[in-house]
Protein backbone atom coordinates (compact mmCIF):
# COMPACT_ATOMS: atom_id res chain seq x y z
CA UNK A 1 0.00 0.00 0.00
CA UNK A 2 1.43 3.24 -1.03
CA UNK A 3 0.94 7.00 0.71
CA UNK A 4 1.85 10.39 1.56
CA UNK A 5 5.06 9.66 4.24
CA UNK A 6 6.15 12.63 5.97
CA UNK A 7 2.96 15.13 5.15
CA UNK A 8 3.99 18.25 6.59
CA UNK A 9 0.94 20.64 7.86
CA UNK A 10 1.02 23.88 9.24
CA UNK A 11 -2.72 24.44 11.27
CA UNK A 12 -3.88 27.91 12.25
CA UNK A 13 -7.33 28.36 14.97
CA UNK A 14 -8.40 28.06 18.49
CA UNK A 15 -7.49 25.54 20.61
CA UNK A 16 -10.99 23.69 19.91
CA UNK A 17 -10.53 23.79 15.62
CA UNK A 18 -6.63 22.72 16.15
CA UNK A 19 -7.81 19.60 18.68
CA UNK A 20 -10.56 18.90 15.85
CA UNK A 21 -8.37 18.95 13.03
CA UNK A 22 -5.51 17.39 14.59
CA UNK A 23 -7.69 14.35 15.61
CA UNK A 24 -9.80 14.37 12.05
CA UNK A 25 -5.51 13.99 10.18
CA UNK A 26 -4.80 11.95 12.49
CA UNK A 27 -7.81 9.31 12.06
CA UNK A 28 -6.88 9.58 8.79
CA UNK A 29 -3.01 8.55 9.26
CA UNK A 30 -0.13 7.94 12.36
CA UNK A 31 0.74 11.30 14.02
CA UNK A 32 4.68 11.82 13.49
CA UNK A 33 5.40 14.81 15.05
CA UNK A 34 3.24 17.44 16.56
CA UNK A 35 4.56 20.74 17.44
CA UNK A 36 3.87 23.37 20.35
CA UNK A 37 0.81 25.13 19.98
CA UNK A 38 2.60 28.96 19.46
CA UNK A 39 0.03 31.73 20.35
CA UNK A 40 -0.52 33.84 17.72
CA UNK A 41 -1.23 38.31 18.59
CA UNK A 42 -2.81 41.25 17.35
CA UNK A 43 -5.90 40.75 15.17
CA UNK A 44 -5.26 37.16 15.20
CA UNK A 45 -5.03 37.21 19.37
CA UNK A 46 -6.83 34.55 20.91
CA UNK A 47 -5.70 31.76 18.04
CA UNK A 48 -2.69 29.47 17.53
CA UNK A 49 -0.65 27.74 15.16
CA UNK A 50 0.14 24.20 15.16
CA UNK A 51 2.56 21.94 13.52
CA UNK A 52 1.90 18.36 12.41
CA UNK A 53 3.75 15.57 10.51
CA UNK A 54 1.54 12.68 9.67
CA UNK A 55 2.08 9.28 7.31
CA UNK A 56 -1.38 9.19 5.48
CA UNK A 57 -2.00 5.55 3.63
CA UNK A 58 -3.66 5.98 -0.12
CA UNK A 59 -7.06 4.26 -0.65
CA UNK A 60 -6.84 0.54 -1.14
CA UNK A 61 -8.82 -0.34 -4.41
CA UNK A 62 -8.92 3.07 -5.90
CA UNK A 63 -6.52 4.75 -8.54
CA UNK A 64 -4.50 7.66 -7.01
CA UNK A 65 -4.73 10.29 -9.20
CA UNK A 66 -2.41 12.51 -9.96
CA UNK A 67 -3.83 16.65 -8.98
CA UNK A 68 -1.12 17.98 -11.87
CA UNK A 69 0.59 19.95 -9.38
CA UNK A 70 3.89 18.71 -10.09
CA UNK A 71 3.31 15.31 -8.48
CA UNK A 72 1.05 15.63 -5.57
CA UNK A 73 -1.55 12.77 -5.33
CA UNK A 74 -5.24 13.17 -3.99
CA UNK A 75 -6.17 10.66 -1.01
CA UNK A 76 -9.79 9.41 -0.31
CA UNK A 77 -9.66 10.41 3.72
CA UNK A 78 -12.77 7.89 3.93
CA UNK A 79 -11.36 4.79 2.57
CA UNK A 80 -8.08 5.65 4.72
CA UNK A 81 -10.16 6.25 8.03
CA UNK A 82 -11.97 2.67 7.33
CA UNK A 83 -8.64 0.84 6.75
CA UNK A 84 -7.22 2.40 9.46
CA UNK A 85 -9.95 1.54 11.79
CA UNK A 86 -10.13 -2.20 10.59
CA UNK A 87 -9.18 -4.98 12.82
CA UNK A 88 -5.77 -6.48 12.42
Amino acid sequence: MTGVNGLEVWLTGTRAELDAATAALTAAGHLVQRGTRHALTGADAGRYRLYLRLNVAAAAGRPVRDSGTGGGSLIDLDAARAIRRRPA
